[in-house]
């Protein structure tokens, strides 16, 4: 799926994504895409009348990003396009239709290998090779005086006395009572089978010196105060063997990745890292950058590539890889070009999308488009129905658009929602779309004359843009070292 820089981080990931050169004799205009212009003083007032927003360039170069993403969504909608056709469907929904294509594809790839057995699943359980604990945590915040330790080991003590006293399934309730770790208090108290050395050292250490059954005293953790118990099979059988499933699963996916690697002879450039941290505040003319990031047989990885990925990342994720070191980033990008070999091997595999696929990216797209027009207050029928020509209905969808831009990014008083970037790019195909530097400069110049003569806004609090419902594209992976907290 947020915080005062909701609109910031959206605005930093657009900023400096310019044609820079397109206006450099308009210093009145802020930009222009599908025939429409942004006038600098419309810009200025747009930033320069929303205390929220800080006054900076690169804040109006991403109001600027997101106008005229708007303005392309609205010619669109003036000029009577079909925003739910099937091809616009797929680019717009580009992140779901890969992940479903994968899916099916690795649902193939599963069906190639052996499964473990029940016998299989049991005979590691007694070898101790790999085993599985639930918990309860205290938590004890690392700021916290000794006076409340003291008050959180009492209570952990109190709840290891209980836990004495009951069976297993006494132990699960517990968990779900008093545990204050929330990635296991729902499953009562579960963690995933794993081999040693997965968890912290103090945990992992009392963690496995229990026998089946076994239950372990207070222990003390960087977390806070645990109770650890490890279940016998015969109450875990179905679950240890689903996590031995999964496991092997996710170490033969890795060894597939490796040997398709090395099989294309993927190499990242030395370069690589410096032209990542470029892109990521110049995203949108990222994706028109040729620049070879990563090579491999048959192909390269291009920094409009890793733009691609990027923008189907939470925002929130790509912001991170500004302070990423070298070896973090080329790592990053041997993984998205690693994405983009599989996503080959799933074409040439001839893996495409269900019916119920079809169903679900449509239901996506649907609501997607759905939700704009209700912020635009616009359809195609009312469009139909107030103008009579496609440039009258042109000028109401922008009329339409100004009001929502005024109420979400100046007043504060709609949800904010920027066009999203897959619905964005495929709606710019064959439009102009372009940003002037002396513009956005001269807007900077405005807003900050604005702001200064505005004595309301100057003394409202920052408390920050109100976030439209609904989550985030996708997700990032993590390779973060397990730890029960």
């Amino acid at each position: 799926m947020r915080r005062l820089s909701v609109l910031t981080m959206v605005l930093a990931l657009a900023a400096c994504s310019a044609l820079r050169d397109a206006f450099s004799a308009h210093a009145e205009v802020a930009g222009s895409a599908a025939g429409q212009t942004l006038a600098v003083e419309r810009l200025a007032s747009l930033v320069g009348r929303a205390p929220r927003i800080p006054v900076r360039a690169d804040v109006l170069t991403g109001v600027a990003n997101v106008y005229l993403d708007y303005a392309v969504l609205a010619t669109a909608l003036g000029r009577g396009r079909d925003l739910h056709d099937s091809s616009l469907a797929l680019a717009a929904e580009w992140p779901l239709v890969v992940q479903l294509k994968w899916e099916h594809y690795h649902q193939k790839l599963l069906a190639g290998r052996s499964r473990m057995t029940p016998a299989d699943a049991d005979s590691t359980y007694r070898a101790g090779s790999v085993r599985l604990f639930q918990h309860i945590l205290i938590r004890v915040p690392p700021s916290a005086v000794p006076m409340v330790e003291e008050q959180q080991k009492k209570k952990a003590e109190g709840v290891l006395r209980q836990a004495a006293a009951r069976s297993g399934a006494g132990f699960t309730q517990l968990a779900r009572q008093y545990s204050e770790d929330p990635g296991s208090k729902a499953r009562g108290g579960y963690l995933p089978a794993t081999p040693r050395g997965q968890f912290v050292a103090a945990f992992d250490s009392a963690a496995w010196a229990l026998a089946p059954g076994g239950l372990s005293g207070v222990v003390r953790s960087p977390f806070g105060f645990h109770i650890i118990r490890r279940p016998p099979l015969a109450e875990v059988r179905d679950s240890f063997r689903v996590d031995l499933e999964s496991s092997r699963a996710n170490r033969l996916d890795s060894l597939y990745f490796d040997s398709l690697t090395k099989a294309r002879q993927l190499k990242v450039e030395s370069g690589a890292p410096a032209r990542v941290r470029q892109a990521v505040p110049q995203i949108v003319t990222a994706r028109d950058d040729g620049h070879t990031l990563a090579t491999f047989r048959g192909g390269t990885f291009r920094v409009k590539d890793l733009a691609r990925w990027l923008l189907a990342l939470d925002p929130n994720d790509v912001r991170g890889i500004a302070t990423a070191s070298d070896d973090q980033l080329t790592q990053f990008v041997r993984l998205l070009a690693q994405r983009d070999l599989l996503l080959e091997q799933v074409d040439s595999a001839g893996v495409g999308l269900t019916a119920d696929d079809w169903r679900h990216v449509r239901a996506e797209h649907d609501s997607g488009v759905g939700r704009l027009e209700g912020l635009l207050r616009l359809s195609p029928e009312l469009l139909k129905d107030s103008a009579a020509t496609p440039e009258a209905r042109v000028r109401l969808a922008m009329a339409h658009m100004d009001g929502y831009l005024d109420a979400a990014v100046t007043r504060g008083s709609a949800a904010f929602l920027p066009v999203p970037p897959f619905l964005a790019a495929a709606l710019r195909q064959g439009e102009t779309w372009s940003l002037n530097e002396a513009g956005i400069a001269r807007a900077l110049e405005r807003a900050q004359a604005i702001r200064a003569a505005d004595t309301t806004a100057r003394q409202a609090p920052a408390t920050g843009l109100k976030r439209a419902p609904g989550p985030p594209p996708v997700a990032g992976d993590s390779a973060a070292k397990r730890a029960p907290s």
